[in-house]
């Protein structure tokens, strides 16, 4: 049976395999190509070599400023997201009642649109800071906890049920064991919970921070970078520059080029810090 699902298994990988090629793999190449040319459509292009990435981080200093914008938003998400999520998830796997109506609920927020979700809070936080006289473009401060509100709001419960799934599969005789020796509830939490739900860990954290990272529908419905691009993100910049800008359309693909080798290697990065520890455990 298995020499007979060999033999057939490149005619059910080819549909996929060939999809795959032609809108990611090649759309990918020719972008790479792009960055490095000026051009109004791919097929009018004029080489201009790096020139695209010089004037990507020379010209002005949105670029770069979105980049600091976007890496403090993560880190600040990362660890929000990701401790409030596993909070929730302990609690919810307590003998409590009405836990999976909780979590329901908890989850329900991942399944709204970004942008819908964007003017949801927009409308929010401007109806709290209108007693003030302000709204969330006045202060890039507002802007920046109000993407973290936001994003705090969306992901922690699609990350809760991650964590859920991660805790029910720790044994409970190994709790019961640790309990019997005398330990305690936050050794239990740190030498035993945590360590046993590194593989959710990993995939929280991958997943918290390239959604953070990639971040536009988002950030463009809440603050659309005011005031003064000073709380546009990566994303955002990149499709500013690339549609609002004549004949940046090659600066625009430079950063965009820029943005995944950054966001590829931080990735990795975590990848590999995070699975070492499943290792390790």
């Amino acid at each position: 049976m298995n020499k007979r699902l060999n033999r057939y298994m490149p005619l059910f990988v080819l549909p996929t395999l060939i999809a795959f090629i032609i809108f990611f793999v090649i759309p990918f190449i020719m972008g790479i190509y792009l960055s490095f040319t000026k051009f109004t459509t791919v097929t009018n292009t004029q080489w201009v070599g790096f020139g695209n990435y010089v004037r990507a981080f020379k010209t002005n200093n949105d670029f770069t400023h979105a980049l600091w914008f976007t890496v403090r938003f993560t880190i600040v998400s990362v660890i929000t997201v990701n401790v409030f999520a596993f909070l929730l998830a302990l609690a919810l796997t307590k003998s409590l009642k009405g836990t999976n109506v909780f979590r329901t609920i908890f989850f329900m927020p991942n399944l709204i649109g970004g942008i819908v979700l964007g003017y949801i809070w927009n409308l929010i936080i401007n109806g709290v800071l209108h007693y003030f006289g302000v709204d969330i473009t006045f202060d890039a401060r507002y802007g920046f906890w109000g993407l973290v509100i936001l994003m705090n709001w969306q992901l922690i419960g699609y990350m809760m049920v991650i964590y859920i799934a991660g805790l029910q599969n720790i044994s409970g005789d190994l709790l019961e064991a640790a309990s019997i020796d005398g330990a305690s509830s936050a050794t239990k939490l740190f030498k035993i919970t945590i360590p046993m739900v590194m593989p959710s860990i990993t995939i929280c954290m991958f997943l918290t921070l390239t959604n953070s990272f990639k971040l536009f529908d988002q950030n463009l419905a809440l603050t659309s970078g005011a005031p003064g691009r000073e709380t546009a993100m990566l994303a955002l910049d990149i499709y500013d520059t690339f549609y609002g800008r004549i004949g940046w359309q090659g600066v625009g693909q430079a950063k965009a080029v820029v943005f995944f080798i950054i966001v590829a290697i931080i990735a990795f990065i975590q990848l590999r810090l995070t699975r070492s520890k499943e290792i390790d455990n």
